[in-house]
């Protein structure tokens, strides 16, 4: 479902829509690049912001890997709490939304030295001056969760152009405020190629199309804020979220964004469990009121939900298999950065 808009198409929309055209007739030229920092269970957001698009791309042909970025969890926080229990559970969610390990690579920062040794040269690349003005940087420092802000949290981006780069991905799936950190990324790529040739592609970013998905408390469902579903929600756990969502007092129905954000979020989310169009549903319930809503809801979600949620408990049944999924996607991914790395030196006249 895609949202309509009398606005004009951004430059970047533009180019994401051609490459929306690109990969249609030719997949196979596109190494995309994604994941996620394992600091909690993935939710109905990012299923519908992202998860279910990286299952499209692989399904349509392009080759994908996939990121456990767990070093990366320190960017905003001293420690990383319970992070094999998170990684086990983005993997389960992975596989149970379709991700196929023998078409897509999953693998794990740590996992991976030699996607990390990137990270050095790459810094040479980019002035201190050019990481500071990075405006996501500056918002993650804002909402950061450590007393002072590590040098990690500056040296983000870098790490990110080493994550996209190592593979030479040369397309990634991501949201209008990510594209800095992408640019960080083609500046990278494009300066190392200036100084010791031609080594990396520029990627190019994708745009979602997903609209934003609000949480329980009418704000932006996150993982932190406790106002998401997550993905191995039971039935019961989601029927209990839902009918504490916040809504208003008006009880007639209306898909109305701007003015009605939290009635328009559970409106939303029934509409894209349902694959209809917002407004349609909202008509529907008509004067039902909030209790009709959250019924509809809650109805759509365990519907939509209820196959992945069965795939996922099988999954659960046999970690040692899920692990071993891990294992060999770490395995795929240290042959790509190895080889990398080795072309790197090359390029740099570094002798082993």
């Amino acid at each position: 479902m895609t949202a309509v808009t009398d606005q004009p198409m951004t430059p970047a929309a533009l180019r994401s829509a051609e490459l929306e055209r690109q990969i249609a007739v030719d997949p196979g030229r596109f190494r995309i690049l994604t994941g996620d920092r394992p600091t909690g269970a993935l939710h109905l957001g990012h299923y519908f912001g992202t998860l279910h698009n990286r299952v499209r791309l692989q399904d349509l042909g392009a080759e994908v890997f996939v990121l456990i970025a767990d070093y990366q969890v320190l960017t905003d926080r001293d420690v990383a709490e319970r992070l094999g229990e998170y990684v086990e559970g983005l993997l389960l969610d992975y596989l149970a939304i379709g991700v196929d390990p023998a078409r897509t690579t999953v693998f794990n920062h740590s996992a991976v030295p030699a996607l990390n040794q990137l990270l050095l040269p790459f810094l040479s690349l980019v002035s201190v001056a050019e990481l500071g003005r990075n405006p996501t940087v500056k918002d993650e420092i804002a909402h950061s969760r450590q007393a002072a802000v590590s040098g990690l949290m500056y040296t983000y981006p870098v790490h990110q152009a080493a994550d996209i780069l190592f593979c030479k991905g040369n397309l990634v799936p991501v949201g209008q405020d990510q594209l800095p950190h992408l640019e960080i990324t083609r500046t990278v790529a494009r300066r190392f190629n200036e100084r010791y040739g031609p080594v990396f592609p520029e990627p190019d970013a994708l745009l979602s199309a997903a609209p934003l998905l609000l949480g329980t408390d009418g704000t932006k469902m996150s993982k932190s804020r406790g106002n998401s579903v997550a993905l191995g929600a039971s039935e019961d756990e989601t029927a209990r979220l839902i009918k504490g969502a916040t809504t208003d007092a008006d009880r007639h129905i209306t898909y109305e964004p701007a003015t009605r954000p939290g009635v328009a979020g559970l409106v939303l989310l029934a509409a894209l469990c349902l694959d209809r169009d917002p407004h349609a549903v909202a008509e529907e319930i008509g004067d039902g009121g909030a209790a009709a809503l959250k019924r509809t809801v809650t109805d759509a979600v365990n519907a939509k939900m209820a196959p992945i949620r069965a795939r996922r408990a099988e999954y659960a049944q046999d970690m040692g298999q899920v692990r071993d999924i891990l294992r060999a996607g770490n395995e795929r991914a240290n042959a790509v950065a190895e080889a990398t790395l080795t072309e790197v030196r090359e390029a740099m006249g570094m002798f082993r």
